[in-house]
């Protein structure tokens, strides 16, 4: 074993933020940007992070995030969503069943409310703008009394549309008397997706597509601003494949998704329609996008869950909150699993990822639950992806900065983490790639050929221009294949760290290995161990205070190295798999000896994600 020497020699910093009104302080460790104090060790104030709509965001769109998480700037603007922030002070107009929708916003006055019958159908393709202000908002939402909807702030379910259950699906919440068709249904006929205006809210609405219909997308978003999808739920008709739920695109401005359930999107191999199906997505266009909330959602979808560029543009979206949503798509969708089903062309699901970034500026990944992610199409099965692209060569100002990801849970997938620049087919590059904040991310339950990947925590693949300023600080992984795995060749890659965090790797390749051709940083290295590859590919780089699990390599000091589980200390951990992955402070039972991770961090703590936190985080997101 390779012990810890007594006291960090690195520097850390620490900000604090004012909290939000309401809520407990939550302290931002490590953040390069404050005041820094070299040669100690600080003690963070380390908590779980506020979990309510409108933690970081206060009455009047007031941003609350405070300034920075370590190497990324925090969003600088929010959407408050809670209902007394979107008033419509007019009229209750009750709209009749398979009456023209459009025609009834077109008529209402800004303020105005629209009551649509619970059960009833409505065709839609456009609705109108309005111009309407922030004291005065359409409200279209079902009939049924606010008593017998979940409250506002919790999340809705198909069992509101009168549908129990969903085959392959977590059980979900139900309606006091049990399923009951308590929802208004639009029926979008338009194939890019129903228009929605501005200044409009939805309550307790089902948006869905007529059977056979060629529908790509649900909902857009396109040159609409201050609108709420609240307590929705939104999917194809059965059987149907359409690529896209709600998508954000062309100048969309301050667009919410909240409480709501999204599901079915889906694109089939080689004889469907389409190739890449996002639950929420977009960011693509010539004019300004900002300040997106997605909190506290079911998304599913066969592609990507949540995604961000990817196309032709002119801007990167900006400030963007994603906050305790359940990123997920069904086994049933994986070829050999029990009760697959085939698609009617026999064909499999195209599978990508559940988080993708080709583009964006200032995002807050917070507090998610993700799961089921597995290769054999275009990706090989990483949950999270952070990837700028000059997609096609029509984008070459798409850039991906500023994004912090903390308190998450990743399970069930074929890699952690993918952060590259990628160049297009042509070798156009993007703009940037970097200032990515990474810390107390819980991952476990890792697969690799089985799920046709890797099994790998990081790969990080840099082309031009290079990645840079990626700190991963207290995370715990548990993986089947390599702890990192790297391709760069350019000039070594900068402000590189991965401090404090607890792995289990597998054996049959080197801990850090390359990730390319043989001129790559780490083709050479790998077989010189892990300090070889990361001073191949990395200056300045600080690699120290981790606690590895590994039967092959070694690292460079200042970190721990055990060959097992109960050498680690680790309560309960068993093939990648851990229901509790806490360290033994003690023995005990579940705990044969004392974790040399314990209380071992550079800032007191225990080495790894603060599971307590994280699990606070997520409680009640499945």
């Amino acid at each position: 074993m390779t012990p810890l020497p007594s006291q960090s020699s690195r520097s850390v910093a620490v900000v604090k933020s004012a909290p939000p009104e309401g809520f407990r302080f939550f302290c931002l460790v490590f953040c390069l940007a404050s005041a820094v104090v070299a040669g100690s060790a600080l003690p963070a104030l380390a908590a779980a992070p506020p979990t309510g709509e409108n933690a970081y965001c206060g009455k009047g769109n007031v941003a609350r995030f405070g300034a920075r998480d370590g190497v990324a700037e925090l969003p600088k603007t929010c959407y408050y969503t809670a209902l007394d922030g979107t008033p419509s002070p007019g009229k209750q107009i009750r709209v009749a069943a398979k009456s023209d929708l459009a025609a009834a916003i077109d008529g209402a006055k800004c303020g105005d409310t629209l009551l649509l019958p619970a059960g009833a159908s409505f065709d839609v393709k456009v609705l109108p703008v309005k111009k309407c202000d922030d004291q005065h908002y359409i409200t279209v939402r079902t009939d049924t009394p606010d008593a017998k909807l979940p409250p506002e702030g919790t999340r809705i379910s198909p069992a509101w549309a009168g549908v129990a259950s969903l085959p392959g699906r977590p059980p979900f919440a139900q309606p006091s008397g049990g399923p009951a068709k308590l929802l208004a249904t639009l029926v979008t006929r338009r194939p890019e997706g129903v228009s929605v205006g501005d200044h409009i809210r939805f309550i307790g609405i089902e948006w869905t597509t007529p059977p056979g219909a060629d529908i790509g997308r649900i909902v857009t978003a396109e040159h609409s601003d201050h609108v709420i999808f609240d307590r929705n739920w939104i999917h194809p008709a059965d059987g149907s494949e359409v690529g896209h739920g709600i998508g954000i695109l062309h100048g969309s401005q301050t667009i919410a998704v909240i409480n709501s359930y999204i599901n079915g999107l889906n694109c089939i191999a080689r004889t469907g329609k389409c190739t890449d199906a996002t639950a929420v997505g977009g960011g693509r266009g010539d004019e300004p996008m900002s300040t997106f909330k997605i909190y506290n959602n079911f998304l599913e979808s066969a592609g990507e869950n949540i995604l961000f560029g990817g196309g032709p543009s002119a801007i990167n979206p900006t400030d963007i909150e994603i906050r305790r949503n359940h990123l997920f798509r069904p086994m049933l969708w994986k070829e050999g699993e029990p009760g697959y089903t085939p698609t009617a062309s026999g064909q499999p699901y195209i599978v990508k990822n559940n988080f993708e970034l080709k583009s964006a500026i200032r995002v807050l990944f917070e507090a998610n639950l993700l799961e089921n992610i597995w290769g054999g199409f275009s990706q090989t099965g990483y949950s999270i992806l952070l990837t700028a692209v000059n997609q096609a060569d029509r984008c070459p100002v798409c850039r991906v900065n500023d994004v912090t990801v903390r308190f998450n849970r990743i399970r069930n997938v074929a890699g952690v983490l993918q952060i590259a620049d990628a160049l297009s087919k042509t070798g156009g590059a993007a703009a940037d790639g970097g200032r990515y904040s990474i810390h107390d991310l819980f991952a476990d339950h890792l697969h690799d050929k089985d799920f046709k990947g890797g099994g790998t925590f990081l790969i990080l693949v840099s082309n031009r221009p290079p990645v840079h300023d990626v700190q991963i600080d207290h995370v715990t992984a548990f993986v089947t294949g390599a702890l990192l795995s790297v391709a760069n060749y350019g000039a070594k890659l900068s402000g590189f760290s991965v401090t404090n965090s607890v792995f289990s790797v597998g054996d049959r390749r080197p801990p850090l290995a390359s990730a390319g051709r043989s001129d790559s940083c780490a083709a050479r290295a790998q077989a010189l161990g892990s300090e070889a590859v990361l001073q191949a590919c990395f200056d300045p780089y600080k690699f120290d205070h981790n606690l590895i699990i590994t039967g092959r390599g070694s690292f460079p000091k200042g970190n721990i190295t055990v060959s097992s589980p109960e050498a680690a200390g680790i309560r309960d951990l068993k093939d990648t798999v851990s229901k509790d992955p806490r360290l033994c402070h003690a023995k005990g039972p579940g705990c044969p000896k004392v974790s040399p991770g314990a209380a071992a961090a550079s800032d007191g703590r225990d080495l790894g994600a603060d599971i307590d936190a994280v699990e606070a985080a997520v409680a009640g997101v499945e």
